[in-house]
């Protein structure tokens, strides 16, 4: 097959502004496009703690059960540290559990889920790192549910990792809420439970949408969250810091500061100049956005990049479209083609006639 391929250069100069942090790793990134804000040792592979449980939370939602009543059992034994404090024989959704998990770190709360939603713990901790290859967390290695150090066999990621996690669950409408929730109210067949998030930035920083508290002593501080300003979503993660909450608002005011997001080719119809498809719709469905800082914008080059299928009868990728901010790739996007609708032709007043008579017979 013949390929096509159609260049757009532009030039442009950086910017780059500096911020620190407390944090031993520490990464801010754009949650839609991945683009790395501020990094520092961001692959650095370590104990990451209650963070974990953005992964466990995000397998409980996905696996479409949350109005389904669960029944604790014998799997919150083991349970230790941080915790809602259930107990065996008592009645709540895995909506609730979730909760439970997210805005209090409950352990209980984390075996409890694993073991419904996975049937097992090790079943449900295999279905943990499954979800963490198909995510691009080539440096995660999950041991249990809940991020606890025991036995030294405690959660390993980086701050690339959870990054890249907590964007993908954030596309979550349903993980989202839970996330930004500050208070939950419950009543089960044997309490009354008023939990509070333990994540301070929902009630001190306004642009704050979501997040995870963690700590161990091996650990130590560690902290995922998410914020919104406008149309730029940010995600940032610190491990191992002792001014986490301080660090996150700096890191999310040093990006809202210095980045826009810029949508740099909308959604649908694309007129190209070349004619091969002009028989056919061709277009993208999502739109192209990019944040950028000042003086970053004419550097974007936009690729296309083409396949000549001459069999197409229904929806079909016939290319890509590349992005680049000066010479590095930064994005992509499938481009699609589907034959043009035929227009009907109006039936004269005889050929209704004629059509009706045969209907009749």
């Amino acid at each position: 097959m013949k390929k096509i391929v159609i260049l757009l250069l532009l030039w442009f100069p950086i910017c780059i502004k500096a911020v620190s942090t407390s944090a031993t790793s520490a990464i801010l990134m754009d949650q839609d496009s991945k683009r790395i804000l501020y990094g520092t040792n961001i692959h650095e592979v370590r104990s990451v703690a209650s963070i974990s449980k953005v992964m466990t939370a995000i397998l409980a939602v996905e696996s479409g059960k949350m109005k389904n009543k669960v029944t604790i059992g014998d799997e919150i034994a083991g349970a230790h540290g941080s915790g809602i404090y259930i107990k065996k024989g008592e009645v709540l959704t895995l909506e609730d559990l979730v909760y439970g998990l997210m805005l209090r770190s409950g352990n209980d709360a984390s075996l409890a889920i694993a073991h419904y939603v996975g049937g097992s713990i090790d079943q449900f901790v295999n279905q943990m790192n499954q979800k963490a290859v198909e995510i691009g967390m080539k440096d995660t290695t999950f041991y249990n549910p809940n991020g606890l150090d025991d036995d030294e066999d405690g959660n390993y990621s980086t701050a690339y990792d959870m990054a890249l996690l907590m964007s993908y669950a954030m596309q979550n409408k349903e993980f989202a809420k839970i996330v930004g929730t500050n208070k939950y109210k419950l009543k089960t067949n044997m309490n009354t439970y008023i939990w509070y998030n333990k994540n301070k930035l929902l009630s001190q920083y306004k642009y704050i949408t979501g997040g995870k508290t963690g700590f161990t002593k091996k650990a130590r501080r560690t902290l995922v969250t998410s914020a919104t300003k406008g149309q730029l979503n940010l995600v940032a993660v610190t491990l191992n810091d002792g001014n986490d909450f301080t660090d996150h608002k700096n890191l999310f005011e040093y990006g809202f500061a210095n980045y826009e997001n810029y949508r740099v080719l909308k959604k649908g119809t694309l007129s190209l100049e070349e004619n091969y498809y002009k028989n056919y719709k061709v277009y993208i469905k999502h739109d192209i956005t990019y944040p950028l800082q000042t003086g970053e914008k004419e550097s974007l080059n936009l690729k296309y990049q083409l396949v000549k299928n001459k069999s197409i009868k229904q929806e079909t990728q016939i290319g890509t479209i590349y992005l680049y901010l000066g010479d590095k790739e930064v994005r992509l996007e499938p481009i699609y083609a589907i034959p043009k609708e035929k227009k009907l032709q109006k039936k004269g007043f005889f050929t209704k006639i004629k059509d009706w008579f045969c209907h009749l017979w």
